[in-house]
């Protein structure tokens, strides 16, 4: 029988699998059909209605694509709609988010340094935020600024750094950029969910019901569509940035965080405009190079760790007392700092690591308590740690942190396997 540690840790790596692969399938078509959009070309004897045509070749095959402005004048049988990449990305994101900084706030979500937040109110004020967002936006598309879409997308630029300042005054660095990147995802499937899915139902149900459709459906649906594409590769960078301390754990992050907003806009431009005219404008790679430069300048801005109380004598929450108190204990905190801690230190030793790797401090007693679950994954119930076992860190100390661990959660409540 699997411990609870070692089932959740597992639950977590299939949602985060469903999460990726449903992210691809929804990227894919996304970028796929505004490339579409954008090379469709005028030609001779088009279908009644049909506003372009696109050749495609691909696995053998040739593919005659025709886009409709409205709708065709008779429904097919078959039509295929785009909606679940969407819909399953957003919803295991959401659970990710659950299980990862909810299910751990203590670790993860809550800086005590920043915001000595209880951890209902941290839960509260993360799901929150992500509506709150969503409403904002959406009444300044259905305002008359939608009419401007260039000012509309200067105001979303603005909502989102000023969200990603928001978010770093109250949490991890590590929060803030994926709280910002969920942020985004939810106005983007919201997008999908409550604009563009409504507007295409709108069209079709004319369509069978024999009424021309009105055009401006699809306007409003192929503005949101466009914010869509230009948001897509920040949310993967900010989805990716926990696993990068120079990314989140700077005073700085949220500016980098805006700037890769920028970065969002400069590479799509470059390839929509090359999916238009068959050329992109190549001054956009300098202006990405640019902003990346600076991105990296910043990451190493007063570098700090965000995550962890720098006091070694710093009060335990209830959950790192229980492991703290735990047998052999003792034991584990003179094996870690000798086996780990060369990297995962406030300065560490090891030649080529300048920053501790994900921002994982292991020097004291209460790092190694606050870090017991992880510690019991990567260096107990299985080698992932040391990296190739670089500090030879022997088998018998493996089994002590075991030991120590499954004590700890024999003692405690089960819901410490959770944390």
């Amino acid at each position: 029988m699997h411990d609870l540690a070692t089932i959740w840790d597992w639950l977590g790596f299939s949602v985060r699998w469903l999460h990726v692969i449903t992210a691809m399938a929804w990227i894919g078509a996304s970028f796929y059909f505004i490339a579409l959009d954008l090379g469709l070309r005028k030609a001779p004897n088009m279908p009644v209605g049909a506003s372009g045509e696109e050749w495609q070749v691909h696995g053998g095959g040739f593919y005659h694509i025709q886009k409709y402005l409205v709708a065709p004048a008779n429904m097919p049988d078959h039509l295929i709609w785009h909606k679940w990449q969407s819909y399953t990305t957003w919803l295991s994101g959401a659970a990710l988010l659950m299980m990862v900084y909810w299910g751990g706030a203590h670790l993860y979500l809550i800086d005590a340094q920043k915001v000595d937040f209880a951890v209902w109110q941290a839960i509260l004020i993360s799901a929150a935020s992500l509506t709150i967002g969503w409403i904002l936006y959406d009444a300044l598309c259905k305002s008359k600024l939608g009419e401007q879409p260039t000012f509309l997308m200067v105001l979303l630029f603005v909502l989102l750094v000023a969200m990603a300042w928001g978010y770093n005054q109250i949490f991890t660095g590590r929060a803030a950029l994926l709280h910002l990147g969920a942020f985004t995802a939810t106005i983007m499937t919201a997008n999908v969910f409550f604009i563009i899915m409504p507007n295409q139902r709108i069209v079709v149900k004319d369509l069978q019901e024999g009424r021309t459709p009105d055009p401006k459906y699809g306007k409003i649906a192929k503005l949101r569509s466009t914010h869509n594409n230009y948001l897509t590769l920040p949310v993967i960078f900010l989805m990716l940035s926990n696993h990068y301390p120079l990314s989140f754990a700077t005073e700085y992050n949220w500016v980098i965080a805006s700037l890769v907003f920028l970065m969002g806009v400069t590479i799509r431009h470059f390839f929509n405009t090359m999916h238009s005219t068959g050329k992109g404008p190549h001054w956009t790679w300098l202006a990405t190079a640019v902003l990346f430069v600076i991105i990296m300048w910043l990451s190493t801005a007063n570098l700090q760790h965000d995550t962890y109380d720098e006091s070694a004598s710093r009060q335990l929450n209830a959950v790192e007392q229980v492991f703290a108190s735990a047998e052999g204990f003792d034991e584990v905190t003179a094996i870690i700092p000798g086996r780990c801690s060369m990297c995962h230190a406030r300065e560490p030793g090891y030649e080529g690591i300048h920053h501790a790797p994900r921002n994982i401090l292991l020097e004291t007693p209460a790092d190694i308590a606050a870090n017991a679950r992880l510690i019991y994954l990567h260096s107990g119930a299985s080698q992932a740690m040391p990296p190739a076992n670089v500090t030879w860190m022997e088998p018998d100390e493996r089994a002590q942190i075991r030991r120590w661990y499954n004590d700890a959660v024999a003692s405690g409540s089960f819901l410490i396997a959770l944390n």
